[in-house]
């Protein structure tokens, strides 16, 4: 089995569907919620075309559990149900034109998504390529993978406590005293989850890293890509909380945007 054209299909299948369902169904949500699925086949292509190789093997464990968190946390919060796509895309159909949105879900959410999702995995490609036994330095890459993913879903889950706290008050005709999470890891970083969740990626290009020798390469390309669409992805949904929070904008200038650090509190703009 050539596990590179395998992920191909799979990366053909996925450009497609995600984009005729999209079509059909008027939600655009389908990279969203293939997000966490996909990786787990590309990873265990992998696995089972090199044999049972160790690093192989590793890296597919980790991306599987990375993917039952990130599918329970976006189950929970009704991502596969119908009507729960992100409220992000409805926010930006109403700034463009119609032929506009629909290149954007084509070019954007249907085939660059999907190549980032593909690109990120590819560094199993280069330790497929470099068979090898497990050296310490791929056990303490899983540990940190593990401890980036323990911390992510820590703060998604003080983000679900958070909504759920403030959904309750609103459903007793309260009005919550707090628009949006300010404590807790989101009193360090204005998106931990964001943080961690990058940091897993690029921990996951370090066992390329363990397994050739070289610290630079060209799967490299799967973390930048992956940063630089967080990159965007933050921006946009800054934009929007800027213009729904009124007190979002001095939360902003007093706490690091992604990388988790000490609050500015001695600040101009804090004081």
């Amino acid at each position: 089995m050539d596990p590179v054209r395998v992920c191909f299909e799979i990366f053909t299948a996925a450009c497609a569907g995600t984009w005729v369902l999209s079509l059909l169904t008027r939600e655009y949500s389908w990279t969203d919620r293939i997000w966490s699925i996909v990786p787990l086949a590309y990873l265990w292509v992998f696995a089972v075309a090199s044999d049972g190789d160790h690093r192989v093997t590793l890296m597919a464990v980790l991306v599987t559990l990375w993917g039952v968190r990130l599918t329970f946390n976006f189950a929970r919060k009704g991502g596969y149900a119908p009507g729960g796509e992100d409220y992000r895309w409805g926010i930006l159909r109403r700034r463009l034109k119609p032929w506009q949105f629909q290149a954007f879900n084509l070019l954007f959410i249907s085939v660059y998504q999907n190549v980032v999702v593909w690109m990120m995995t590819l560094p199993v490609l280069t330790v497929y390529q470099h068979p090898g036994a497990l050296t310490g330095w791929d056990w303490l890459l899983a540990v940190l993978f593990l401890a980036a993913l323990a911390s992510e879903t820590l703060a998604d889950q003080q983000q679900w406590n958070f909504q759920q706290w403030k959904k309750a008050l609103r459903t007793a005709g309260r009005i919550p005293p707090a628009d949006f999470l300010r404590t807790g890891l989101f009193r360090y970083s204005r998106h931990p989850n964001f943080f961690f969740e990058q940091l897993q990626w690029w921990l996951f290009y370090g066992f390329a890293v363990t397994a050739s020798g070289e610290w630079l390469h060209w799967t490299l390309a799967g973390p930048v890509l992956l940063t630089l669409l967080f990159a965007g992805s933050t921006a946009f949904t800054e934009s929007i909380s800027l213009a729904r929070y009124p007190d979002y904008a001095g939360y902003r200038r007093r706490t690091s945007a992604i990388i988790p650090l000490p609050p500015r509190l001695g600040s101009k703009h804090a004081r």
